[in-house]
């Protein structure tokens, strides 16, 4: 069974069929506010606390009212939430303004198409609570960067396909390497988002969600003590992927492989 990790702090249960131990039902998200976000994704939504960051960057853009819930269980795809339920349930319990959903790069061909199902299927229980789909674009692994193009196709796509915003993470990923090959955004696993990584991935959701120009927020990245430039080059990253990925994509281009 897949550990889970659901709201903050992060919570994470086994189970063990030889030691009879049974792992509780995870608890359903219930926020109150003027501003909810809900992450629906893995490890990349909880992994250096993600979907938490979200909500220290908004802080720092001088939005106090964005808060965040997630539902995140490691290596799960929004195939594996469908049937899982909790996620589906937090839907019905509670509005939200937005839904951020996120499974692996689906850079392969069979996994755009996965991304792009599934994403159809969220889409009306989404709607349904009064919430604006969001996809969070996630980066292939370090040793796999010949794939970030395609791994920006399919969430593009699957956000075009759902009348969603496009929050290209993967992207500002390739604009801070393409910059600065050695500026760190790897956790060391070559998978997962270091802090620099995170706090990236956390501008560009802030960013489109909130319309604002990242590079005018402090040089700072909240928990961590990073040099100045390193974070305003991390700025400039999500900046330039904002810029050249459009907040929602139009007719879904053909996929290149």
């Amino acid at each position: 069974m897949r550990p889970y990790h659901v709201l903050l702090p992060l919570v994470a249960v086994g189970f063990s069929a030889c030691l009879g131990l049974v792992a509780p039902k995870p608890e359903v998200p219930r926020l109150t506010g003027n501003l909810r976000v809900l992450f629906v994704g893995n490890s990349h939504s909880y992994e250096q606390d993600l979907s938490g960051l979200v909500q220290l960057v908004a802080r720092q853009a001088g939005n106090t009212e964005l808060l965040t819930a997630r539902v995140a269980f490691a290596n799960y795809a929004l195939e594996d939430h469908a049937y899982e339920g909790t996620a589906q349930k937090a839907l019905e319990g509670s509005q939200w303004e937005y839904v951020v959903m996120q499974q692996g790069p689906s850079s392969l061909a069979s996994s755009h198409s996965h991304l792009s199902y599934w994403s159809q299927w969220w889409h009306p229980r989404i709607t349904a609570a009064q919430a604006m789909p969001v996809l969070y674009q996630i980066w292939p692994s370090a040793g796999r960067r010949g794939d970030a193009a395609n791994a920006l196709l399919s969430y593009s796509n699957a956000a075009a396909l759902v009348g969603g915003l496009l929050a290209p993470a993967g992207d500002a990923f390739t604009a801070a390497l393409e910059a600065d090959g050695d500026i760190g955004v790897y956790a060391w696993d070559g998978m997962h988002a270091s802090r620099r990584g995170a706090y990236l991935a956390a501008l560009v959701i802030v960013g489109r969600i909130l319309d604002v120009d990242v590079r005018t927020l402090p040089p700072v990245i909240p928990g961590s003590s990073e040099p100045e430039a390193i974070v305003r080059a991390l700025q400039q990253a999500a900046a330039t992927a904002l810029a050249r990925n459009p907040a929602r994509p139009g007719v879904p281009l053909e996929t290149r492989r």
